[in-house]
């Protein structure tokens, strides 16, 4: 593998060269003496139960973190995690603490963003690096704490057993998830439920920042999403691409780390996002059904009107333009769903047909 310093994409192969802070060598081992202990004291904390040891895995392994401002766990994320991958990687997204120098110093690659570019950005640029330098299996953990980088064995065994191309770690499966503060889970549940609709796919944890992918997955996805909706956005893109996608079960910790986003804020972009992708792709979701409820209540209210009149009572004027009016509406979205529907088959069909090769 290159062990090239490598600067914001597009990456260019240059000279190795020291991009080392200035520190004193007391300084440089008491630093990371703080980033050992930090990384001691989560091993405590967590459940570790779950160590087969890097010389199990045969294939080359790279562990991605996307980081923004997180100085304060990122140094032992990384220590840790170099124990099962033959390489790490920080993705800086234009953080303004020290997160390059205390990953540096924990022994990390640093690939950094001029700016904050969204957590989407960061994974694609680790998907361009992994495959520019041929690795095998691509692992993204958040630099927060959160997660436990021991159970990176648990997310990468179904890629090398070949049962899986893509592996989310579930927070949620199995029936836990019992320490989730109970307004992110709410949100979490609904965020869930809007994915599984818009994929077609089951899955406990739509929103899971530790996954593991096959490098060779990298061109069956978008990256249109910069911010946080990419989690669903790779689901949605995976289950398209015909992607063989395993959940694992791992644990996560609440009393460390500082979202970036606040929850619900966050939770309503992504769920804009995934409904928005609904409306081509799941047009039958998202304009049919809700047409048919408002033709529903058009009709019950047009029923009530015909049973006034046939009683020779007067019709309103304003009752009447309502009916009428929400009749039309759920009428013009449930067609509209409808050719939507036909044109998405007619895509798709069309895109599955261009794939198969030519004799």
């Amino acid at each position: 593998m290159n062990d090239s310093v490598v600067s914001s994409p597009p990456y260019e192969k240059k000279e190795q060269r020291d991009n080392t802070p200035n520190f004193s060598a007391t300084s440089k081992t008491s630093f990371l003496e703080l980033v050992e202990q930090r990384a001691i004291a989560l091993d405590q904390q967590v459940d570790t139960s779950f160590k087969p040891g890097r010389e199990n895995i045969s294939v080359s392994v790279i562990v991605a973190i996307p980081c923004y401002n997180e100085e304060v766990a990122v140094g032992s994320i990384v220590l840790r995690a170099s124990r099962y991958a033959d390489s790490v990687v920080v993705i800086d997204d234009g953080s303004h603490d020290n997160t390059q120098e205390v990953a540096r110093l924990a022994g990390a690659k640093i690939i950094a963003h001029g700016r904050n570019l969204g957590k989407g950005a960061a994974i694609k640029t680790a998907f361009s690096y992994a495959s520019e330098f041929n690795y095998d299996i691509l692992v993204f953990i958040d630099g927060d704490g959160q997660h436990n980088p021991d159970e990176i064995p648990k997310l990468v065994a179904p890629i090398l057993a070949g049962e899986a191309d893509v592996v989310n770690g579930s927070r949620y499966l199995n029936g836990n998830g019992k320490n989730t503060p109970r307004y992110r889970r709410v949100g979490q549940m609904v965020l869930d439920s809007a994915t599984k609709v818009n994929t077609g796919l089951n899955v406990t944890d739509t929103q899971s920042g530790f996954r593991a992918f096959a490098v060779h997955t990298a061109p069956a996805f978008r990256f249109h999403s910069h911010k946080y909706s990419i989690e669903s956005e790779m689901l949605l893109d995976a289950a398209q691409n015909g992607l063989r996608i395993k959940e694992v079960e791992i644990g996560v910790r609440y009393d460390v780390g500082q979202p970036t986003y606040h929850p619900i804020h966050h939770g309503v972009r992504v769920l804009m996002t995934v409904l928005h992708d609904m409306e081509l792709r799941r047009p039958l979701y998202y304009f049919v059904i809700p047409g048919l409820l408002f033709l529903t209540v058009g009709v019950t209210m047009g029923l009530g009107s015909l049973n006034a009149l046939s009683q020779g009572e007067a019709l309103d004027f304003v009752p009447t333009l309502l009916m009428v009016f929400i009749t039309l509406v759920g009428v013009f979205m449930a067609f509209t769903g409808i050719i939507l529907h036909s044109m998405s088959k007619l895509l798709h069909e069309f895109k599955k047909a261009s794939t198969i090769p030519h004799r």
